[in-house]
C-alpha cells in the first residue's frame, strides 16, 4: 500500500509539472505589456477559454507577416525574440510575437512536450489572427523549445505557413519527432544556429542539414562566434532571417 501510494503521489507530481502555468504566464504579461513601446498587445483566447498574450506589430507595406514564437519559459517581448519582432518590421514583415505555454520554473525541458497540443492551438490562434487581418502569406520564425513546438505543427504541413525559420533546433526525448529533422515537410525552412550553440543544437546539424536537401528553397546557415542566443551576433540573426524571407517573396 505504501509503495502505491509512493507512486500515485509521483505521478500527480510529474502531472502538476507538466501543467501550464497559467499564473506564470499572468506574471509575464503584467509586466511585458505596459511596457510595450513597438507594437501594440494583442489577446487571443483558447477552446479551454484561457487567454493570452500576443504583440503585434504592422509594417508599411508589408507584403509577409511572421509569428515569433519564443524559446522555454519566457516571454514574446524576451531578448531576442524581442529585437526579431521589432527589427523585421523595419524591413516589410509585420510580426505577431505569441506567448508560448510555460511550465513552473522548475520544470525540465523534457517535460515540455505535455504542453506541445496547446501550444498548436496558440499557433493556430494566431494564424488565423493573421489571416483576419487580410495576410495572404505568413511564415513561422521560432527558437528553441519554440521550434520543437513548431516542428511538431509543421508536421501537418499547415497550408497557411509559407515559410519557417528555425533557430536553435534541438531534440529531446519525449518530442513528438524524435528523430530531429525536417524530414516530409513542404514548406521552405531555414536551419539557423550558432557555432558555440548548445550541444544537442550542433549535435543535430548534419541531419537537419541533410533533410533540407530535397527542397530547394531551404537551407541551413551557422553564425560563427556566437552562442544559443546569437548573443553579440543579432544583427547577423535579423539579417539571415530577412534574406531568408526575401528569397521567398
Amino acid at each position: 500500500m505504501r509503495d502505491c501510494l509512493i507512486v500515485l503521489l509521483l505521478l500527480l507530481s510529474n502531472s502538476a509539472l507538466a501543467a501550464p502555468d497559467y499564473a506564470r504566464e499572468k506574471r509575464w504579461e503584467s509586466e511585458v505589456a505596459p511596457g510595450i513601446v513597438v507594437g501594440d498587445p494583442v489577446y487571443l483566447v483558447q477552446s479551454n477559454a484561457h487567454r493570452f498574450l500576443g504583440i503585434y506589430t504592422a509594417a508599411a507595406n508589408a507584403s509577409m507577416a511572421v509569428i515569433v514564437v519564443h524559446g522555454i519559459g519566457i516571454h514574446p517581448d524576451w531578448g531576442m525574440i524581442g529585437t526579431l519582432r521589432q527589427r523585421l518590421p523595419d524591413y516589410g514583415y509585420a510580426t505577431l510575437s505569441i506567448q508560448m505555454p510555460v511550465l513552473a520554473a522548475d520544470a525540465r525541458p523534457e517535460a515540455y512536450p505535455a504542453t506541445f497540443p496547446e501550444a498548436l492551438e496558440r499557433l493556430r490562434l494566431a494564424l488565423a489572427y493573421l489571416q483576419d487581418k487580410g495576410y495572404k502569406r505568413i511564415a513561422l520564425v521560432s527558437h528553441s523549445m519554440g521550434s520543437r513546438m513548431a516542428r511538431a505543427y509543421m508536421a501537418g504541413n499547415p497550408s497557411g505557413i509559407s515559410a519557417w525559420a528555425a533557430l536553435g533546433m534541438s531534440v529531446l526525448p519525449g518530442d513528438p519527432d524524435a528523430a530531429g529533422s525536417y524530414e516530409g515537410l513542404r514548406t521552405p525552412v531555414l536551419d539557423l544556429y550558432g557555432a558555440n550553440d548548445l550541444p544537442q543544437v550542433l549535435a543535430g546539424a548534419a541531419k537537419r542539414r541533410a533533410a533540407l536537401a530535397g527542397n530547394a528553397a531551404s537551407k541551413q546557415i551557422m553564425i560563427p562566434g556566437t552562442d544559443h542566443f546569437f548573443a553579440g551576433r543579432e544583427d547577423d540573426m535579423v539579417k539571415a532571417v530577412k534574406d531568408f524571407l526575401d528569397g521567398l517573396r
